[in-house]
């Protein structure tokens, strides 16, 4: 489980590709590599990824072809800044809100304004899960838990704060990019059963 409190990023050293996988190496800092194992999760703009290999500060991790697919990792490149969240342990601060660390589908950056002491993105997501995004719900974007602003149609904006743009990597975001993008469970649960009960109700 995660929290989607951003721990800090991490660059991307190396990306080994093979046939339908690639594996790709981060650089930790101390304070994330602490008591860190293989076989433990990690999220990586949102997305839950395996230790597979601990070389000293370098961490590497194996992507499936439905993982790539899926999310935006595989546009990563050699430099590249992921978002970081070392998973939940019991007992600790839920500062966002709980997070799986499962990727359901990318929206595209439409947009991005900034102004004195604030920035505002604006993404356009798949028709299909419009019913999932309501104005002040929760949403996972790039692993960063986040307050939904504005909705229109299919489009949908946050806005960040100055310490979620310096913490993450979403200040470099501009238009075109594609951003991983987590439903908050309890509101996909809830859209799904009122789904199911209604259709129930026209039968």
């Amino acid at each position: 489980m995660f929290t989607g409190i951003v721990q800090g990023t991490a660059p991307v050293t190396a990306i080994i590709k093979k046939e339908n996988f690639q594996t790709h190496v981060i650089e930790l800092d101390d304070a994330l590599l602490q008591d860190l194992q293989t076989g433990a999760s990690i999220a990586h703009n949102g997305c839950c990824l395996t230790v597979t290999k601990i070389d000293g500060h370098k961490v590497s991790f194996d992507l499936m072809q439905e993982t790539l697919q899926v999310t935006n990792l595989g546009d990563l490149e050699v430099g590249s800044l992921v978002n970081i969240e070392r998973a939940a342990r019991f007992g600790d601060e839920i500062g966002g809100h709980q997070m799986s660390g499962h990727i359901l589908f990318t929206a595209k950056v439409t947009d991005v304004i900034n102004s004195e002491n604030n920035c505002q993105i604006w993404f356009k997501i798949p028709k299909q899960f419009k019913r999932f995004v309501f104005s002040k719900g929760y949403i996972g974007i790039d692993g960063i838990s986040l307050t939904i602003g504005d909705v229109k149609g299919s489009t949908f904006n946050v806005n960040l704060i100055p310490e979620t743009l310096q913490r993450t990597n979403i200040g470099n975001r501009k238009p075109g990019d594609r951003i991983n993008i987590e439903i908050d469970p309890q509101t996909q649960a809830i859209v799904e059963t009122v789904e199911r009960i209604l259709a129930s109700n026209d039968i």
